[in-house]
């Protein structure tokens, strides 16, 4: 939907920047394409804050008002030169210096990214040079611009806001900084430390520290990468708990408990969007066959282990209720409210307005922010000899996620099986045809696909999407992980490929 708005917004007139190692469709409506190569984010990203300095387009109001570390940065920025970044990234030098002049002139700018940011071992630094950027040229706390991160399934901006990131409550808070006032509500005492984000209770679990897991609307084996090691997890765990609409590969293949859940349809609620919107979702049939809402089944297990006092909620909006009575700045977005069209946090009280711009006059720590200076560290995914190949992973337009849902659907008629896209040179040069079999061997893994010669692909680097259970694509991903968040390395995997 959102590559929709794009091409609208180029055709009233908006220049388009795309930074993508793929020719993908929306290249075909660029001013200009960073055809960047995998892993490479860091060095492209400093380049053109390099740029930017070095040509003085950098707002200087903005940075007088609300920047920090400005010298600090220029002296470190100056070494990311775009002629040395090239020899990195594989990008022509004056094609990121023309980027960079069009990102801070054409006013206002925004950013638009996807996993193809964050999936790598640098990932969550690659954002913060995006933010570098956003600093530099004034593109924050104003109507179209910021660093908008587009999520890959619905509402996963609202399942992080209440509270599923292991070190936070509900709003996002710290566990420290709410604990008074959760423990007051909840009527009983907090964990004193963060638990233990996903990928690191796949850890425990392979360590025999975990014991069970509840997995709720993810097929962490389809979609984790280095499967061989998601698999080794799961099958150290006594009790696996699956909570979904039908019955995943982790199901499947590990489950010891399988709780049928209700489809978005079936059930009332809310959805936050991406720019911070609470919209109510209606129940328009009844759940079909077993399947129950999720609150009723959470509610359910609560009381089935004596702990029903605290789950004793009737409807969707007596959860709503008891989120805004932890969250100060959701108190004010009632059910009454979000009737219409829903409303955006910050919103402190049910006769306030909410807040259509963030960071307008302060950022979330205060009124400037520091311009971060972020070092390259290379993947260690480089090709060699052995494997000669850059592989990328990612979705196709027609599967909705890992496929759990869509490829239940007419939806396989249109791409039933993942590809592996391949260069018409590279293809030539190995003797492949399109709709070849081959194997993709990886340092850590193999997975079997069907060819296809794309004009989209450059010579060394290869692209798959992962949403084909039998395929199972992940065999092939890295046990690499980003050293903030833990995302593993999606987008960089080396590889060959055998006949």
């Amino acid at each position: 939907m959102l590559g929709a708005r794009i091409k609208q917004a180029v055709r009233r007139g908006a220049r388009l920047i795309v930074i993508d190692p793929r020719r993908i469709e929306l290249t075909d409506y660029a001013a200009v394409h960073l055809a960047v190569q995998p892993g490479t984010n860091v060095p492209l990203l400093n380049a053109m804050a390099c740029a930017i300095v070095e040509e003085g387009l950098q707002d200087a109001d903005f940075v007088h008002e609300r920047v920090t570390e400005w010298p600090q940065f220029c002296e470190f920025i100056k070494q990311w030169t775009p002629e040395r970044a090239a020899d990195i990234c594989g990008v022509d030098a004056k094609l990121i210096r023309a980027a960079a002049r069009l990102y801070a002139t054409e006013k206002p700018a925004l950013c638009a990214h996807g996993l193809g940011m964050t999936g790598h071992v640098q990932g969550t630094e690659g954002v913060m040079c995006l933010v570098n950027l956003a600093l530099l040229t004034g593109n924050l706390g104003k109507p179209g611009t910021g660093i908008n991160p587009l999520r890959g399934q619905n509402n996963v901006f609202g399942v992080a806001q209440m509270g599923c990131d292991p070190g936070t409550l509900t709003g996002s808070v710290p566990l420290n900084e709410g604990r008074a006032l959760f423990e007051g509500v909840w009527h009983a005492p907090l964990p004193t430390k963060p638990g233990l984000n996903q990928l690191k209770m796949m850890d425990a679990a392979a360590a025999g520290k975990l014991q069970a897991l509840w997995a709720i609307g993810y097929d962490l084996f389809l979609s984790n990468a280095n499967a061989n090691a998601t698999q080794q997890a799961l099958e150290s765990v006594g009790l696996v708990i699956v909570q979904d609409l039908f019955l995943t590969e982790t199901a499947r293949r590990f489950g010891t408990v399988f709780f049928p859940a209700a489809s978005p349809f079936e059930k009332d609620g809310t959805y936050m969007n991406a720019e911070r919107r609470v919209q109510r979702i209606r129940k328009v049939i009844e759940p079909v066959g077993q399947s129950r809402n999720d609150r009723e089944i959470i509610c359910e297990l609560a009381r089935a282990m004596g702990k029903g006092d605290g789950f004793h909620f009737a409807t969707a909006e007596e959860v709503w209720n008891e989120i805004r009575a932890v969250w100060p700045l959701g108190n004010g977005i009632t059910y009454d409210r979000m009737e219409a069209t829903g409303v955006q946090w910050p919103c402190l009280a049910p006769e306030q307005p909410s807040l259509e711009i963030l960071h307008g006059e302060t950022f979330g720590g205060g009124k400037p922010a520091a311009l971060r200076r972020i070092s390259y560290n290379a993947t260690t995914e480089t090709v060699i000899e052995e494997f000669p190949f850059l592989l990328t992973t990612g979705r196709a337009l027609y599967q909705f996620g890992a496929g759990t849902m869509t490829m239940r659907t007419p939806n396989a008629e249109f791409r039933p099986a993942d590809l592996l896209d391949i260069s018409a040179a590279d293809a030539q040069r190995l003797g492949l045809r399109d709709g070849d079999r081959v194997k993709v061997r990886s340092r850590h893994g193999e997975a079997t696909l069907a060819l296809h010669i794309s004009p989209a692909m450059k010579p060394g680097e290869l692209f798959a999407t992962f949403q084909t259970a039998r395929v199972l694509l992940n065999y092939l991903t890295s046990p690499h992980r980003d050293r903030f968040v833990q995302t593993p390395e999606y987008k960089v995997t080396a590889v060959r490929l055998e006949v």
